[in-house]
């Protein structure tokens, strides 16, 4: 069966999204710099009124040297000085934009670091029970991707579209108050077509090539998944069916690239099928109006820069429109986490843990991680302060999970846990877990050195502490032992 693209953009199974919901929640973090953002847009509007004004000096330099040009003089004259400010709007078209990416960039690493501590902050404030659900490179590689996301989305934006739609204005305000409404109504026209197709045709490669990559990667499973079972396809004799079925998935993919190509010829041949229409319109228009001398030599030039001027960004827009589409969606995927809710938070008028006895107080507590099996059912004792216990029990009896409650890394389901007669549920967590020290079953080790580890408890701790703890533990004869010890 021929597969044929879907009318939608993204898949249905794609995370829904608010483009505009994601905008609202970058924008604060943008305008906590708005110095910068204000100075970064007047350069912005700067370089495009110099863009603008580039064709306009032509015009005039054309004009001031055609042979109807009377007096001698002035023309030596006039030509140079325009040409002078020809090249002075050209440097300032380069210095404006290189003083907007010059402020602007602090804005930018500014918000992207924001953005990455709040979220970091976050997902080490949520539950456990999050974290046991979730897979950590998951949530880690959606973080990387809104941080890049964000980062795309403001260079597309400010160094792409804003200064596309400001020239656009520029030029459609010019030609409406200096020329003939046709000129307008041509550019105005043809650029709104423009983009609609130019939109439409993306949309649709984008869910072309899509379906392209999952073809190429089930393709791939499937050629892996065939040369790890080598032996097994031997002993059955299946090479031909393995070679059909691999073939299937190629032919499938093959089917998929042509499209995917042939939606990139029709996307091209359409974009530059709309500038020669355009064009031709507008310098038919010029021509005439030159004839009939309501138009001078240099009004031509003019107009037909403007349209060059306008179309040569417009021939990225696709690409621009893909890239947003994609840095929204990324940078959606990382506020969601910033939505999530925080199962175990402290209470408004929670207070800090004070210790005394230290008793430990466990009543009537029911607890479970699902509801279809409840891990603790009236569980009643006490640890008294001072005091050594051990809790024995079969493997998923429980033990582990004691501890969990104690540390509040979940709230128990009915009945209390309290310390020295204070509800865990009434305390600040930082008060809790500071006041308990553990040493895991399973101990897991940061990427980093021996001393890091051992003084993770107390980040501030002296070497000399350091050294002592090891020595505690019987390992600092080891550690020393070792080639970077």
């Amino acid at each position: 069966m021929r597969w044929s693209p879907p009318r939608e953009a993204f898949p249905s199974d794609r995370i829904e999204r608010n483009d505009w919901k994601a905008l609202r929640t970058l924008l604060p973090y943008l305008w906590a710099y708005k110095g910068r953002v204000l100075f970064a847009l007047g350069c912005l509007v700067a370089a495009k009124l110099a863009t603008v004004s580039v064709p306009i000096l032509l015009k005039d330099i054309v004009d001031g040297v055609s042979p109807s040009t009377q007096a001698a003089a002035g023309i030596l004259v006039v030509p140079f000085a325009l040409i002078v400010a020809y090249g002075a709007l050209r440097l300032s078209t380069s210095l404006f934009t290189e003083l907007r990416e010059f402020f602007f960039v602090k804005v930018t690493q500014a918000a992207t670091r924001t953005l990455a501590l709040k979220t970091f902050r976050h997902l080490h404030s949520l539950s456990l029970r999050y974290h046991l659900d979730r897979r950590t490179g998951a949530v880690t590689r959606e973080i990387d991707q809104g941080i890049r996301g964000i980062s795309s989305l403001i260079s597309f934006t400010l160094y792409s579209i804003l200064p596309t739609l400001i020239e656009i204005t520029l030029v459609f305000a010019y030609l409406l108050w200096n020329y003939e409404i046709w000129f307008a109504a041509i550019v105005g026209t043809s650029l709104t077509i423009y983009i609609v197709f130019t939109v439409s045709v993306t949309n649709w490669r984008t869910a072309v090539r899509r379906r392209w990559n999952e073809l190429e990667s089930k393709a791939q499973s499937r050629a892996v998944d065939s040369l790890l079972n080598f032996e097994t396809v031997k002993y059955f004799g299946n090479e031909n069916y393995e070679a059909r079925r691999y073939d299937e998935t190629l032919a499938d993919s093959q089917r998929t690239a042509v499209l995917s190509q042939q939606s990139l010829n029709v996307l091209n041949a359409g974009q530059q099928a709309l500038i020669a229409v355009a064009l031709t319109l507008i310098l038919w228009r010029a021509a005439l109006g030159v004839v009939e001398g309501r138009m001078s030599i240099g009004d031509l030039v003019l107009v037909n820069a403007f349209m060059i001027q306008l179309y040569i960004p417009m021939n990225f827009l696709g690409v621009i429109y893909r890239e947003i589409k994609q840095s929204l969606a990324d940078m959606d995927r990382m506020f969601m986490l910033l939505e999530q809710n925080r199962e175990i938070a402290d209470a408004p008028d929670a207070r800090a843990l004070r210790v005394r006895s230290a008793e430990v107080r466990f009543e009537n507590v029911d607890f479970s991680y699902d509801v279809r099996r409840q891990v603790l059912h009236d569980v009643s004792f006490v640890i008294a302060g001072g005091s050594t216990t051990a809790v024995v029990g079969a493997t998923g009896s429980g033990k582990s999970t004691l501890a969990r409650l104690l540390f509040r890394f979940y709230d128990v389901d009915a009945g209390r846990l309290s310390i020295d007669g204070q509800d865990v549920r009434t305390l600040t967590q930082e008060s809790l877990r500071a006041a308990i020290g553990i040493v895991p079953q399973d101990t897991v080790l940061f990427n980093d050195t021996i001393e890091y580890n051992i003084a993770y408890g107390r980040p501030g701790a002296a070497r000399a502490e350091v050294v002592a703890a090891a020595r505690a533990a019987h390992i600092h004869d080891f550690v020393e032992s070792l080639p970077d010890g």
